[in-house]
C-alpha cells in the first residue's frame, strides 16, 4: 500500500520585535526636549502667529479694534474718581493768580489723564515772580498750583525801566514810577544787578543815615556810591566797601561830617579819606583864607 505524504503549510517568517532604523530615529528625536517644547508650544504659537497676521492684515479690522481700544480707554478715563473740576491756585498775589489762569487755561471739568502736569509746570516757572512751583492733583478733583513767590527787595534803575529785583538780583517785575514801592532801597548803574547781596550789605551796614539816603550807584561796574539828600556822596572802594563806610560813620558819629558843607566823602583809598566840599563852602574858605593873608600883610 502506497503511504501518503501531507504536506505542512509554510510557516510565516517571525516579526523582529526590534523598530526600524528609522522609527528609532523618530521616537528618539520626539523624546528630546526641544522638539517636546517645539510641538506644546512652537506649532500652537506659530498657528495663532499667522491667524492674527492674517487677520490684522485687513484694514478694516484694525480701524475696529483701534477703535474699540480707544472706546474702553475712555471710558476709563472719564471715570467720576479721575475727572478733575477746578483749579486752586495757593500763595499767590491776585495778579500773578489771574497770570497763572492765564497760562493755564484748562476747560473743566477735563479727565486727570489728559493734564500733562509736568509742561503746565513749566510754564509757570517761566514768570521771573515765581521762585518755585509744584503742581499736583488733590482728591476730589481739584487741580492744585501751589507757588512760591520772589520777594523784592530792592530796585533797579536800568537804561530806561523800573525793575524789582529779590536778594538774589533775579528779576520780580517792572514798576512805572519809584512811588509805587518807595519802601525798597534803589540801586543803579550798570551791573548792579549781579551785586544785589553785595549792595544789601552796604544799606543794612548804613541803617544810621536811613533817612537821607537816597540810593547806591554802582560806578565802573567795580565799586558803589552812596548818594545821600543834598547831593552828598560817599564814594566806596572796589575791595571791602562796609569797612570803609564804617570808617565814615565812625567820623560822622564824632564829628558830625555829614552835618558839613560837604559833597563827598571820597574813601576809595581808606588809608587817605578825602572831602570835597560844596562851592559856598569854598568860597567862604578862600575869602577867610583871603583875610588872613591880609592881615598878616598889615
Amino acid at each position: 500500500m502506497q503511504q501518503m505524504t501531507v504536506q505542512r503549510p509554510a510557516q510565516p517568517p517571525k516579526r523582529d520585535p526590534a523598530p526600524s532604523r528609522v522609527a528609532y530615529k523618530a521616537h528618539r528625536l520626539w523624546l528630546t526636549p526641544f522638539v517636546r517644547q517645539l510641538a506644546r508650544v512652537g506649532i500652537p504659537v506659530f498657528v495663532v502667529t499667522m491667524a492674527t497676521g492674517w487677520y490684522l492684515s485687513n484694514p478694516t479690522h484694525r480701524f475696529a479694534i483701534v477703535e474699540k481700544a480707544q472706546q474702553v480707554r475712555r471710558t476709563v478715563e472719564e471715570r467720576p474718581e479721575f475727572m478733575v473740576k477746578l483749579m486752586a491756585v495757593e500763595g499767590a498775589s491776585p495778579v500773578v493768580d489771574d497770570a497763572i489762569r492765564q497760562l493755564l487755561p484748562v476747560n473743566f471739568p477735563i479727565s486727570s489723564f489728559d493734564l500733562d502736569l509736568e509742561d503746565m509746570q513749566a510754564k509757570v516757572a517761566v514768570l521771573d515772580v515765581i521762585e518755585r512751583v509744584d503742581i499736583r492733583i488733590r482728591p476730589g478733583g481739584v487741580l492744585e498750583v501751589a507757588v512760591t513767590e520772589r520777594q523784592p527787595a530792592v530796585l533797579w534803575r536800568a537804561a530806561s525801566t523800573l525793575e524789582m529785583l529779590d536778594a538774589t538780583g533775579h528779576r520780580v517785575a517792572s514798576i512805572s514810577a519809584r512811588a509805587g514801592r518807595a519802601d525798597l532801597p534803589l540801586l543803579a548803574g550798570v551791573g548792579a544787578q549781579d551785586h544785589v547781596d553785595e549792595a544789601l550789605a552796604l544799606i543794612a551796614a548804613a541803617r544810621p543815615l536811613a533817612q537821607n539816603m537816597r540810593g547806591l550807584v554802582r560806578m565802573g561796574e567795580r565799586r558803589w556810591d552812596i548818594v545821600l539828600e543834598r547831593d552828598q556822596r560817599i564814594m566806596l572802594p572796589e575791595q571791602n566797601p562796609v569797612q570803609a563806610l564804617e570808617q565814615v560813620l565812625a567820623l560822622n558819629q564824632a564829628q558830625d561830617l555829614l552835618a558839613r558843607d560837604l559833597t563827598v566823602i571820597d574813601m576809595r583809598n581808606p588809608a587817605r579819606p578825602t572831602l570835597r566840599l560844596a562851592d559856598p563852602a569854598v568860597e567862604e574858605l578862600r575869602r577867610i583864607k583871603g583875610l588872613e593873608l591880609g592881615g598878616l600883610a598889615q
